[in-house]
């Protein structure tokens, strides 16, 4: 586990996403506390999406399959901030802007009690992963997604399942 983790405080929120106080990692985890986060979707130019394999020993999720990015806010953090924070913590790459916004999603048990904003990213890599987060990365064509959630939904985050699910729909609103 990242040494840092234990120490990390989070704002918490209602349930229209408005902070209403602070805790620490440990707690907001343990009591299932409404918490903020982000998620982006990188994208290479054919098309592909880049996922990440969670390290076997993090505290939640371990050894599943998760978004290209993904991380909590800190206290006092934005959306847009806490995105290009952890674009350049967990792949290595600095971002001088956010990226686009896609949607958002409500907290719930299936994003473990977060507010996640989902952002895209169109980038070719190569990346450099933290290892203290991430075991691996690999490129998926959208087809080896859809079946590979068809077939062992259980190796993927239930987040990254809901927003694959969500990303699809934005996507084809949009076509």
């Amino acid at each position: 586990m990242n040494s840092s983790e234990p120490h990390e405080f989070f704002d918490v929120v209602d349930s229209e996403d408005r902070v209403i106080g602070c805790e620490s990692r440990v707690e907001v985890h343990r009591k299932n506390l409404l918490h903020r986060s982000v998620h982006a979707i990188v994208e290479n130019d054919a098309g592909e999406v880049y996922l990440q394999l969670r390290a076997k020993w993090r505290d939640n999720n371990p050894n599943l399959w998760d978004s290209s990015v993904a991380g909590h806010l800190q206290t006092g953090e934005s959306y847009d901030q806490a995105m290009v924070r952890e674009t350049e913590e967990e792949i290595g790459i600095r971002l001088d802007s956010p990226p686009e916004r896609l949607f958002k999603l409500k907290a719930s048990e299936i994003t473990d009690y977060e507010f996640c904003w989902i952002y895209r990213i169109n980038h070719n890599g190569p990346f450099t992963i933290d290892m203290h987060e991430a075991q691996e990365g690999r490129w998926f064509s959208p087809e080896e997604l859809d079946s590979w959630i068809e077939t062992s939904p259980l190796e993927l985050t239930s987040a990254f399942r809901l927003i694959w699910q969500n990303y699809k729909e934005h996507e084809e609103k949009i076509q």
